[in-house]
């Protein structure tokens, strides 16, 4: 029976790498902080749960035991954690790095957190310039989390060791820490009569179903060797159509305002507020033998009902949302006529 072992596997992509994997009768171990993370339908397919913390090399070590057909690494996020991993990988069939679309950068050096948007010009593709390493500064940071991403990636992809680092985008699935369609299914939840979109609901940032890359870590598994593939839908819907996904699927319905640039500044943000739209190329994905586990629309789902049944959904009112959820500010605009 084949082995994985997965470095943050009670996280988002981790637990959807642990349910593809498990469902097509691999041997899967799920390694985090807390076993209460540990998602009940992983643990009932055999989930085996290891408690280690990604920044004790001998506890790593201790969780991969004698080795693994697979290893996969969702919490590597700097030169140090790659070069930390480069001891274990002498008994492991194929690893998988999560990295991110945030590595890219378009011809004036911008990138994803920049405070100029970028603009690729069309599709992105995994030969698009990315950032310099860095290793110098906090990967915690805006400018320093692509920069450190693409300093572990060299360590691993220089390595010799068959790697495949993955650059998914946008990623949605239940278990989220900061679920984007919060912002909607909010909205639901408090039967708001109507969604503000700034920009006409035009903007795109490409979603990345965890469930597409575990799709995309099982190809890369079955295929050990040393690439950089992106991840992420086979649809790259805009921020209207995901409104009205959302709504749809929770049976809710409300006007839509769409704004333009001479709306009140604040006034209808959102997750995908993208312009130009960030779309990734999934061509090398697909001649490596992938196939998608579904469209934006056929795997939210499991999310928006997980948000819905969450005991409590106030976990998510943090200040990332918080400009996105002024009712106040929405309801003065309607007030003015």
């Amino acid at each position: 029976m084949s082995h994985a072992v997965i470095f943050g596997g009670t996280g988002l992509i981790g637990r959807a790498a642990a349910r593809r994997l498990l469902a097509i009768g691999w041997e899967v171990t799920t390694v985090g902080r807390e076993r209460s993370r540990m998602p009940e339908d992983v643990a009932a397919a055999g989930g085996r749960f290891v408690a280690a913390d990604r920044a004790d090399p001998d506890r790593l070590a201790a969780a991969l035991g004698a080795g693994a057909d697979l290893v996969v690494d969702c919490l590597c996020f700097t030169a140090v954690h790659a070069r930390d991993l480069l001891p274990l990988l002498g008994d492991v069939g194929s690893t998988v790095m999560i990295s991110s679309k945030a590595v890219y950068v378009d011809g004036a050096g911008n990138h994803v957190n920049s405070a100029v948007a970028p603009d690729f010009g069309g599709p992105v593709r995994e030969s698009q310039p990315t950032m310099a390493p860095r290793e110098d500064i906090d990967y915690r940071t805006r400018d320093g989390y692509g920069a450190n991403k693409v300093a572990a990636e060299r360590v691993l992809l220089d390595s010799g060791h068959p790697v495949t680092v993955l650059r998914p985008s946008k990623v949605h699935g239940d278990g989220a820490a900061k679920p984007c369609e919060w912002v909607f299914v909010k909205r639901v939840l408090d039967r708001r009569e109507v969604v503000f979109l700034s920009r006409g609901g035009s903007g795109v940032d490409h979603p990345s179903a965890a469930a597409n890359v575990a799709a995309l870590i099982e190809t890369a598994a079955n295929n050990p060797g040393r690439r950089v593939l992106n991840s992420a839908d086979p649809d790259a819907p805009g921020a209207l159509e995901i409104s009205r996904i959302v709504a749809g699927h929770l049976g809710h319905r409300w006007e839509e305002v769409l704004l333009d640039d001479r709306a009140p500044a604040g006034l209808g943000l959102h997750p995908w507020d993208r312009l130009p739209g960030i779309r990734l190329d999934m061509t090398a994905a697909g001649r490596l033998g992938y196939r998608p586990a579904g469209d934006y629309l056929g795997t939210v789902t499991a999310e928006l009902d997980w948000l819905v049944s969450a005991d409590q959904p106030s976990e998510f009112d943090h200040d990332y949302f918080a400009p996105m959820l002024n009712y106040a500010v929405e309801d003065e605009y309607l007030a003015a006529g």
